[in-house]
C-alpha cells in the first residue's frame, strides 16, 4: 500500500483541515490536479471550487475552497485559501441567499455604474460552488 500524504487547508482565520490522506485533488487555476505521496514539488494558484481527498480509510471527503495557493511536496499538500469550508459545514440557506444577492447585483449592473461586476461575478461563483458541493450525493 502507498504511503499517505498530509493535507493542510488553512484560511487567514483558521485551520480547516489537517489530516493524513491517500490522495488530494484540487481546483488549480490551470485545471484540476492530483497529488499522491512522493509527488514532485510545485506551487500553483487555485480557483474557486471543490477540493477532494481520500482519508486514510479511503472515504472521499470534500472541502469548498475560494481562490488561494497550493504547495505540493513529496509528503504534504498545503492549501492557503481565501475561504474554505468542509462540505458538512456549508450553510446551504446562507449560500442560497448569497446566490440571490449576487444575481440581483449582476442584473442591476447595467443600471448602476457603482456595481463592481468582477466582485459580483466572484460572489456568484462562490455561492454556486458551495450549493453544488452541499447538495452533492
Amino acid at each position: 500500500m502507498a504511503e499517505n500524504i498530509r493535507l493542510e487547508v488553512v484560511t487567514p482565520e483558521k485551520s480547516v483541515v489537517s489530516v493524513s490522506t491517500q490522495i488530494v485533488m484540487a481546483p488549480g487555476s490551470l485545471g484540476e490536479f492530483g497529488v499522491l505521496s512522493g509527488h514532485t514539488p510545485f506551487l500553483t494558484t487555485l480557483k474557486t471550487g471543490s477540493l477532494k481527498y481520500k482519508d486514510e480509510n479511503g472515504t472521499e471527503r470534500y472541502v469548498f475552497v475560494s481562490s488561494g495557493f497550493a504547495e505540493a511536496l513529496p509528503d504534504r499538500v498545503t492549501v492557503l485559501a481565501e475561504s474554505a469550508e468542509r462540505r458538512k459545514d456549508i450553510d446551504i440557506e446562507r449560500a442560497k441567499a448569497a446566490l440571490e444577492r449576487a444575481e440581483r447585483r449582476l442584473q442591476e449592473q447595467n443600471r448602476e455604474a457603482d456595481i463592481d461586476f468582477t466582485r459580483a461575478k466572484a460572489a456568484l461563483l462562490r455561492a454556486i460552488s458551495r450549493i453544488q458541493l452541499a447538495e452533492m450525493r
